[in-house]
């Protein structure tokens, strides 16, 4: 008999465990620095220069192809870079939720939001399981250096692909976890590498649609759902 590679063996364990519900392995500390966080030292560290995302965050807007008028999700917010990007992309016809599962950060995302009058920012402190937005009410999912953060990865895809509206997209952009390229932090830090995050995804629903070479040290993924209803 033929001996599995390791990507085989990885596809099979992922397969039979999502046939069984089964939710991957996460750190049970990854999210205890969102609990009460400091939310100045946070915009610090988020939206600071040498932060990839912080500096091509203009040219991640333009690539998640968000339009006037569009209902967008931006998941696991934390200070709001992107919610507040996507909140002038959309305009006044359009709505940016920002959602995430630390109060503090939703709070000063909606005072900074309104003290620059946009007024189609939305709030909601989810769950570790849920989204909590009503069912098919965003055009896209926005989920950038957060998908390592979802404690359970499975259950939360599916909340997404219930609130999509048909047609809808999931955009992912998280650390590559590639030796050499990312820092030893990362490399600790990072649950999973690309291509099991791809499976994990596509397990619940979606097909993955297009793999950017935008960023360097992060990778930008574009999410379908498989039935398109």
């Amino acid at each position: 008999m033929r001996a599995f590679s390791l990507s085989a063996c990885l596809a099979l364990v992922l397969a039979l465990g999502s046939a069984y519900g089964e939710e991957p392995q996460v750190r049970l500390d990854v999210n205890r620095n969102f609990v009460d966080p400091d939310f100045r030292e946070w915009v610090v560290r988020f939206e600071s220069p040498g932060r990839e995302v912080y500096d091509q965050r203009h040219r991640i807007v333009e690539a998640t192809g968000v339009k006037t008028g569009m209902t967008v999700a931006d998941i696991g917010a934390g200070t709001g870079l992107f919610t507040r990007l996507f909140s002038e992309q959309v305009g006044t016809s359009g709505k940016v939720y920002a959602v995430d599962i630390s109060k503090v950060f939703i709070d000063n995302i909606l005072r900074l939001s309104r003290e620059q009058g946009q007024r189609n920012v939305e709030g909601i402190v989810n769950a570790s399981t849920d989204v909590q937005l009503p069912p098919r009410s965003i055009d896209i999912a926005f989920i950038c250096d957060t998908y390592h953060h979802f404690e359970k990865p499975l259950a939360m895809m599916r909340s997404i692909h219930r609130v999509l509206k048909p047609g809808g997209q999931v955009i992912v952009v998280d650390f590559r976890k590639v030796p050499g390229v990312n820092t030893p932090w990362v490399m600790s830090h990072v649950r999973a590498v690309q291509s099991r995050v791809v499976q994990e995804i596509e397990s619940v629903g979606f097909r993955l649609v297009e793999d950017s070479d935008l960023l360097k040290t992060n990778y930008f993924l574009r999410f379908e759902s498989e039935d398109r209803r």
